[in-house]
């Protein structure tokens, strides 16, 4: 394989991880680390190092359009932030002390409890509930556009929702997926966000989570321009469409979508750890 072919196949797969990526707020990563080290033998912290490059891209791409139609939470994606962006700059720093293995398997147990999660009954709206002190103080409720209309929302246990994304962002500076999956998670089911926002968001807070922890990355060399460069084109056009998808979406099918492609990504990963394929 020529070096056109392989640039050519890093594409597609950026492609359409970053669509996925953009539609689940999984932001593209989960998707690119597997794929360079099962499919095309990357090394995994170089595949991280470029998943982080994807990840910057799928937000830059996405949260552009969540946040002219009105979906994303600006005001709580700059809170959770805070804790994101401390904990990638933690993970980043430990990811070198890591065996490649240890590092394979915390992303396979991540991604399926991950889809687990995400597959529990939860009602979207929370309108019905006494609104949270802390989460009121800091002005973090909003609205969210649907066919009906706009509907408000209240968010619920922002300190929990807070340790998550701090937790999150350890998880993203380690394995390079942006951590998607947690802070979907945390805004979904802990904060009781409703869940089209919550990934909107999640796509708005990735970005800065991914900039923080590649930074570290690239000043130890695991951000190789010429891997970096295909999958950051494949992933930005990816990421444009499923934005776009996303808005006319059922919530369960994203739900749908959100677990199966956690599910097969973390059996692929266990796959190639117990054949030695990393």
């Amino acid at each position: 394989m020529n070096i056109l072919e392989f640039s050519l196949l890093i594409w597609i797969g950026s492609f359409t991880a970053g669509f996925l990526g953009a539609l689940t707020g999984l932001g593209g990563g989960v998707v690119i680390v597997p794929l360079l080290t099962s499919v095309f033998g990357v090394d995994i912290r170089y595949a991280v190092g470029a998943s982080l490059v994807s990840v910057i891209a799928t937000s830059l791409g996405a949260a552009s359009i969540y946040i002219k139609k009105g979906y994303t939470n600006l005001r709580l994606g700059m809170f959770l932030e805070v804790a994101t962006t401390i904990g990638a700059l933690i993970g980043a720093l430990i990811a070198t002390l890591i065996s490649v293995k240890t590092l394979t398997i915390v992303l396979a147990v991540v991604l399926l409890y991950s889809a687990y999660v995400s597959q529990q009954p939860k009602l979207d709206n929370s309108e019905s509930e006494s609104p949270d002190p802390l989460g009121s103080y800091l002005q973090l409720n909003s609205t969210y556009p649907t066919s009906e209309g706009l509907v408000s929302y209240q968010v619920h246990s922002v300190p929990g929702g807070f340790s998550i994304m701090l937790l999150a962002g350890v998880l993203s500076g380690l394995l390079g997926i942006g951590s998607g999956a947690f802070k979907v998670l945390a805004m979904d089911q802990i904060m009781r966000v409703p869940f089209k926002v919550s990934t909107t968001t999640s796509n708005f807070i990735i970005g800065v989570t991914a900039a923080a922890s590649a930074g570290v990355y690239l000043a130890r060399g695991y951000i190789d321009p010429g891997l970096s460069m295909p999958v950051m084109l494949g992933v930005l056009p990816g990421a444009f469409l499923g934005a776009r998808v996303l808005m006319g979406a059922k919530t369960q099918i994203l739900r749908i979508i959100f677990s199966i492609v956690l599910v097969v990504m973390a059996f692929k990963m266990v796959y190639n750890s117990l054949i030695g394929g990393f």
